[in-house]
């Protein structure tokens, strides 16, 4: 009979022989954080991983090794914005995946393939692996239907692509990984996947990176007050909500010490800078496009209360903001509209504006701000609730739990 400690080697030498590639196409590693979480939580577990990705500023490499895990990037042609735009754009990167997931297997080789949506199209290149032996995770980051919806504001051909796509990527998925409980019944009901092969594993941050730091004044310009939001530039961010809050403060409230700091990039940066001139606030407004996390952590430091404008809508009634928790784990006060999942996170580090009405948000905004106590009491209980609940690290178990059941699965 073998000792505990002769069988924990064997276990770990046995995770040593599954190898993963990890394919993600709207982000690059290592900046995608959940992606590189997983990636580095699977290396550390003693699984070898690669992962293919697109390339993007600062990350031009085509190859790169970082801490183990190699990472293959391929180039995008565009930034899409438009039907056609994500034709050309999806087509593109399915193009490269496949390539260099040939690449991957004649040299590191793999023994799953890990995908991680937007697109929901990988499906096709799990699919053709799995001929070979090969099983294939699904990691369902954004509900692509409603995605599409949030966008475009139609049920067209288009969108019954999105939900054939998604139902056949259910299909393929030997198991799946649901970043809250609203996309595992998504999952379960639309994809028809077993319960028992989904897997919850939340987005949470690591706070060894998400430092609290001194704030920087100068970020105010000169303002009593800062405002924070960090977060994607686009349609369905909810910005120009935001920008009509901040109309709303500036105009109906005269309130001229509140400056607002948007840390972001994006397909609608420039229309939203627009706008903020046409709303004669443009004085008032920070757009710092992407920024290295120094200056993101800078501002999000600074800032007395953070935002998330997000649209209230069926996409994001469902989906878990990384910004949310990112906003906890350095102790903010929080603003959003009132959503399921946002709720679900921040519970009592939040005060929730009605739907899509910048003037509600606006004035629970500055009410927060005219109320330093609250803001501390808030703050405090969602760095609580970070450390104790949604820290990444409670996370992990689970992650490994899914890639348990995808290697025992036949």
């Amino acid at each position: 009979m073998e000792s505990a400690g002769e069988a924990a080697p064997a276990l770990s030498q046995a995770k040593k022989k599954q190898r993963v590639l990890i394919i993600v196409e709207n982000l690059p590693s290592p900046f995608d954080r959940r992606v590189w979480q997983e990636a580095s939580a699977l290396t550390a577990a003693g699984y070898t991983v690669s992962i293919i990705c697109p390339t993007g500023k600062g990350y031009e490499k085509r190859y790169e090794m970082i801490d183990g895990i190699a990472i293959y990037r391929h180039p995008l042609p565009l930034e899409a914005d438009g039907a056609l735009g994500y034709a050309v754009e999806y087509s593109t990167a399915l193009f490269w995946e496949f390539f260099l997931a040939w690449k991957v297997l004649f040299t590191r080789g793999f023994d799953a393939i890990h995908a991680c949506n937007p697109p929901d199209n990988i499906f096709l290149i799990g699919m053709f692996f799995k001929l070979l032996g090969k099983r294939f995770l699904f990691d369902h980051h954004d509900i692509n239907p409603e995605l599409y919806m949030a966008k475009f504001g139609r049920k067209d051909f288009f969108y019954k692509v999105m939900l054939a796509w998604e139902r056949w990527t259910f299909w393929v998925a030997d198991v799946s990984i649901a970043t809250n409980e609203s996309y595992k019944k998504i999952a379960v009901e639309r994809g028809r996947m077993s319960p028992q092969r989904v897997f919850v594993v939340r987005s949470g941050p690591m706070l060894d990176r998400l430092k609290v730091v001194p704030p920087v004044e100068s970020l105010k310009c000169g303002r009593r007050f800062l405002v924070g939001y960090v977060g994607v530039m686009g349609k369905q961010e909810g910005i120009d909500l935001l920008l009509n809050s901040v109309r709303h403060i500036v105009f109906n409230m005269n309130r001229s010490d509140i400056h607002f700091g948007i840390v972001g990039g994006g397909t609608s940066l420039d229309e939203m800078k627009a706008y903020a001139a046409e709303l004669g606030v443009a004085d008032y407004v920070t757009f710092t496009g992407r920024v290295p996390d120094q200056q993101l952590l800078e501002m999000l430091n600074t800032a007395d209360v953070c935002v998330n404008p997000d649209v209230a809508n069926d996409m994001n009634d469902k989906s878990t903001m990384n910004k949310i928790m990112e906003y906890m784990a350095l102790g903010k006060p929080i603003v959003q509209f009132d959503l399921t999942e946002g709720r679900f996170s921040a519970q009592e580090a939040s005060l929730y504006a009605k739907h899509n009405d910048p003037v509600d948000m606006a004035e629970k905004v500055v009410s927060l701000l005219d109320n330093p106590e609250q803001r501390q009491k808030m703050g405090e209980y969602g760095r609580r609730r970070v450390q104790n609940e949604l820290e990444w690290k409670y996370e992990v178990p689970k992650l490994l739990a899914a890639y348990e059941a995808l290697f025992q699965r036949r």
